[in-house]
């Protein structure tokens, strides 16, 4: 639950819900739901290169529109993509996912994302929506293509089991609530709905810096060979041609996105063996090499002051000379829609929550590729110089092993641990590991 959503009470979804409805169609006299384009990027890329973008984003925005259609009426441009790329998403699960809420009498649903999504992450799937400022963290912009919960690699796409684990149990310790009711084939659409966005958005990132980069846009837009745009002619022009290679390229990421393997873990056989695990890692999570504590805190209890951010705020703040408490330089992004800068607290693991999930896998995943768009970075494993310069898979488990015993403290041994093999009935007693 987010930290102010005790101001709404009990029902304080049913209250957003009704907050998420004004706001998403106010100022829309036909109700109709639109796109809205990512001027805090923008913005972002003006200042970084001191070029600007209004002539690219314009057309940008055009050729958005043209690809992947609006809220109401979506497109999936398959005719430019390849292979697999055309089956990422379905068209007709879009068409479910998308536009205005309704069901029929065979209580088929449809406008799922504006149900059950808008709320938290917009129209546009920019994080921005009317319940955004009151949860923490932030809901996710989608835009960025960027994801934090995941079973690939740091820089890699979910797969869409990860997506679906998402949706069928949440994000704990964050305001993301499960949609376990919701049916499967719904949950589907979303997915599908999902992807759709984040494309979009990516497609839309990449455009506005290659105009500004490559393709001579400035106050106005270049020649018409070079202006980025899609037609039907069967000769392409440069422009165009930039937009389907570019459109390609964020798709295919989709596509190549798959699981890590993990190395298999090793089986402690008595107790003592584990206790033993465990007291490895509580070296390695103090020392030098991993230096866990450096964020998290002396055994996993929090409280460390960093004054660090995720990449969302790090965009339009520190990578372009700004320092977000500066609120004079920050307030033209708050004026494009950005929301106000929030320092990131590394998780307090000692009888916390872990938003990406406890099972074993997923710690190990998350120490070793770290967590995307946040200051938590991966490692290298290496079996040479392990626990010295860098650390091995055997590491990673004890590093695991005391994690685990951090957010369910693990019982000490006792003499007779082994014969029991069971440790149900000794007292816990994980703090002073």
């Amino acid at each position: 639950m987010a930290r102010k959503s005790s101001l709404f009470g009990r029902h304080w979804h049913r209250w957003l819900f009704a907050l998420g409805c004004v706001v998403v169609f106010a100022g829309c006299s036909d109700g109709t739901l639109e796109f809205t384009p990512n001027r805090v990027h923008a913005l972002a890329t003006e200042r970084s290169r001191d070029m600007p973008t209004q002539a690219a984003l314009d057309d940008v925005t055009v050729v958005l529109n043209k690809l992947f259609g609006t809220p109401e009426e979506p497109r999936w441009p398959a005719d430019l993509l390849e292979n697999e790329q055309q089956e990422l998403v379905s068209l007709e699960r879009l068409q479910q996912a998308s536009g205005s809420v309704e069901s029929d009498e065979e209580n088929v649903h449809r406008g799922l994302y504006t149900e059950h999504c808008v709320i938290c992450h917009g129209v546009s799937g920019s994080g921005t929506g009317p319940a955004s400022m009151y949860q923490w963290p932030y809901p996710r912009d989608f835009r960025a293509g960027v994801f934090k919960w995941k079973s690939t690699e740091h820089d890699a796409k979910p797969t869409r089991e990860d997506l679906r684990a998402l949706l069928q149990h949440g994000i704990p310790g964050s305001p993301m609530p499960s949609f376990a009711t919701v049916s499967t084939d719904d949950r589907e659409s979303l997915i599908d709905y999902l992807v759709y966005l984040s494309v979009r958005g990516e497609l839309e990132r990449k455009l506005i810096a290659l105009a500004v980069d490559e393709m001579d846009y400035g106050d106005e837009a270049p020649e018409q060979d070079w202006r980025l745009s899609i037609t039907d002619s069967e000769e392409k022009s440069e422009g165009e041609q930039a937009v389907i290679d570019t459109l390609r390229e964020v798709a295919g990421d989709w596509v190549a996105a798959s699981q890590t393997s993990v190395p298999p873990e090793p089986i402690p056989g008595a107790a003592d063996e584990l206790h033993a695990s465990i007291a490895r890692g509580a070296a390695l999570f103090g020392g030098q090499v991993a230096n866990c504590a450096g964020c998290h805190g002396p055994q996993g209890q929090g409280g460390m002051v960093l004054n660090d951010f995720d990449d969302w705020t790090k965009e339009f703040t520190t990578r372009v000379g700004i320092t977000p408490t500066d609120s004079d330089a920050v307030k033209p992004f708050r004026k494009a829609g950005a929301l106000p800068p929030r320092t990131i607290e590394p998780r307090r693991l000692a009888g916390g929550v872990l938003r990406g999930g406890d099972d074993a896998e997923t710690i190990f995943r998350r120490i070793q590729h770290g967590i995307a768009g946040t200051p938590m970075p991966g490692i290298e494993l290496s079996e040479q110089a392990a626990g010295t310069t860098g650390l091995s898979p055997a590491d990673v488990w004890d590093l695991v092993h005391y994690v685990q015993s951090l957010v369910r403290p693990t019982p000490k041994p006792t003499a007779h641990a082994e014969e029991e093999n069971s440790l149900a009935a000794i007292p816990e007693s994980g703090a002073t590991l």
